[in-house]
C-alpha cells in the first residue's frame, strides 16, 4: 500500500510522524538505496527497501504501548551517555520503543512508550488537545492572587500559553506546603516549572497522573504494564 514516507516510518515504530520528518530532513532515510530529503515522498512498504541510518526498516513488529511510572532521576532518552534512561527499566521488552512526549529528569509519573507512530502523533499533535493532569507539591501556601495567575495566559518563553486549569487539592499550613492539580492541553517544555517560577513557587514534587482518559492508578514507581487494546483505542479517540 502506498503512503507518505514519514507515515510509513511512523507505522513501523521508528518514530512519531514529526520525528520521522526530522530524520528525513537530516538525510538519515534512504529508499531503494537513494537518500530521501523531500518531504511527502510516496513509498510502498511492501516493495520498497527503506533504511534509517543504514538499518533496514521492518514493518512486521506488532504494535505495543506501555505505561511506565517513571521515577525521578531518569531521562526520556535512549542515549545512556546522558544519564540513567527510562529504557533501562524495560530490559525485558524486545521491541524498539520511543516515548510519547517527555517528563524531565526531576519529574515522575505516567509516561507512555510505544512503537505505534500514529498513536504518538495523535497524542503529541497540538490540534488533538489531549489533556494531561499533574499533581504538583510546592513549598509554600498558594494565595488567591497566585492561583489566579496560574490560571491565566502566562507568558512562557515570551509567548502567552493557553490557560491551564489549576486547583488547590490540599494545603498544609504547618509545613507550608500546597498540593496543586494542573490540567494542561498544550504542554510546552517544562511549562509547569516555568509557571510556578513565574509566581514564585518552588516545586518539591511534580507527578503526572493522567493522559487523556488514561490514569496512572496504583502502578508502582519504576514498574510498567502494557495497555489493553481498549485503552489504546480510547487514547486514539480525540473526544475525551
Amino acid at each position: 500500500m502506498q503512503m507518505r514516507l514519514q507515515k510509513a516510518l511512523a507505522l513501523a515504530g521508528i518514530a512519531s510522524r514529526r520525528a520521522a520528518e526530522a530524520l528525513i530532513s537530516d538525510g538519515a532515510v534512504s529508499v531503494n538505496d537513494e537518500t530521501i530529503t523531500l518531504m511527502g515522498t510516496i513509498v510502498d512498504p511492501d516493495h520498497d527497501r527503506i533504511r534509517v541510518n543504514g538499518r533496514p526498516v521492518v514493518f512486521t513488529a506488532p504494535p505495543l504501548t506501555l505505561m511506565l511510572n517513571k521515577p525521578v532521576g531518569y531521562i526520556c532518552s535512549a542515549d545512556a551517555a546522558q544519564g540513567r534512561t527510562v529504557f533501562a527499566l524495560l530490559r525485558e521488552i524486545p521491541q524498539r520503543l520511543f516515548t510519547i512526549g517527555r517528563l524531565d529528569k526531576d519529574s515522575e509519573g505516567l509516561l507512555l512508550l510505544t512503537n505505534d507512530g500514529e498513536l504518538a502523533n495523535r497524542l503529541t499533535h497540538p490540534r488533538y488537545e489531549h489533556r494531561k493532569i499533574y499533581e504538583v507539591t510546592v513549598a509554600s501556601r498558594v494565595t488567591p492572587p497566585m492561583l489566579a495567575k496560574l490560571n491565566s495566559a502566562l507568558p512562557i518563553d515570551g509567548v502567552p500559553i493557553q490557560p491551564a486549569k489549576v486547583i488547590i487539592k490540599a494545603q498544609d499550613g504547618g509545613n507550608c506546603r500546597t498540593l496543586l492539580e494542573f490540567t494542561l492541553k498544550e504542554g510546552r517544555n517544562r511549562q509547569i516549572r516555568k509557571m510556578c517560577e513565574h509566581v514564585g513557587l518552588r516545586i518539591l514534587q511534580l507527578r503526572r497522573i493522567q493522559v487523556g482518559q488514561l490514569k496512572l492508578g496504583p502502578l508502582p514507581t519504576g514498574q510498567y504494564r502494557a495497555l489493553t487494546p481498549d485503552e489504546c483505542k480510547r487514547l486514539n479517540d480525540p473526544a475525551e
